[in-house]
């Protein structure tokens, strides 16, 4: 009997200390995450969207699978926007591995695009922009804003041709997000890495688009309660 409770101590030792080093392992790695480089403007007309000079479309490969960031795509899966009048694709064609689309346009009004590519959904949105100020149209705006951009994770983000990610960083910024921890990776037309998920498919002449590969955010504006703006 002595020695069976022998047998059982030293197992339940051995068990404790795999949990130790296990949770050391863990917090290890966590914590020697390659630090990022600040979020810094580029020049010229890509700066005016306010792409990024160290991640973008070029390097985002090497910033992937990180446990401290989350990835968000803003584009919609159908855009009304004419995205084709400028070289673009209305359609969502394609995404990064690791991204999960958001669409901007059911955040935020949208303003500002091309004169060629006209006007984007004008539906429900979560949040009213007027001059800069972003008013919440329903209670929950602010906690489903928190819940898809973690104000304590890095968040790249990323659209077409990186202007609804820019508008996106704003939005946050204004909102209390922390600017150093947002990276607005430009626009998934010019990218050519190694993680690329087509949606897009042509076979015998016919396109089709794959929207079922999409990890898609929707947001159900009926569940939502209004807020009376004039309270």
């Amino acid at each position: 009997m002595k020695k069976k409770s022998i047998i059982m101590l030293v197992i339940s030792v051995l068990i404790i200390i795999t949990i130790i080093v296990c949770a050391f392992i863990f917090n290890d790695k966590e914590n020697n995450l390659e630090a990022l480089p600040k979020p810094e403007v580029t020049e010229g007309v890509r700066g005016e969207f306010g792409i990024d000079k160290n991640i973008n479309e070029e390097t985002i490969d090497n910033y992937l699978n990180r446990e401290d960031s989350v990835y968000r795509d803003m584009r919609m899966l159908k855009d009304p926007g004419n995205y084709e009048a400028i070289g673009g694709d209305a359609y969502l064609s394609g995404f990064i591995k690791g991204f999960e689309i958001v669409p901007l346009p059911y955040l935020v009004n949208v303003s500002g695009l091309p004169e060629e590519v006209g006007d984007t959904y004008t539906g429900d949105t979560l949040f009213t922009e007027k001059d800069g100020k972003y008013t919440a149209n329903y209670e929950e705006s602010m906690d489903i804003l928190e819940y898809l951009f973690p104000k304590d994770k890095n968040i790249f983000l990323m659209c077409g041709g990186g202007g609804y990610a820019g508008m996106t960083k704003n939005m946050l910024v204004t909102l209390g997000w922390d600017k150093n921890k947002i990276y607005n990776v430009g626009g998934y037309w010019y990218y050519n890495g190694k993680n690329n998920v087509e949606v897009k498919t042509e076979k015998y002449g016919d396109t089709s688009y794959d929207f079922w590969k999409v990890p898609y955010h929707d947001i159900d504006f009926d569940s939502l309660h209004e807020v009376n703006q004039n309270e």
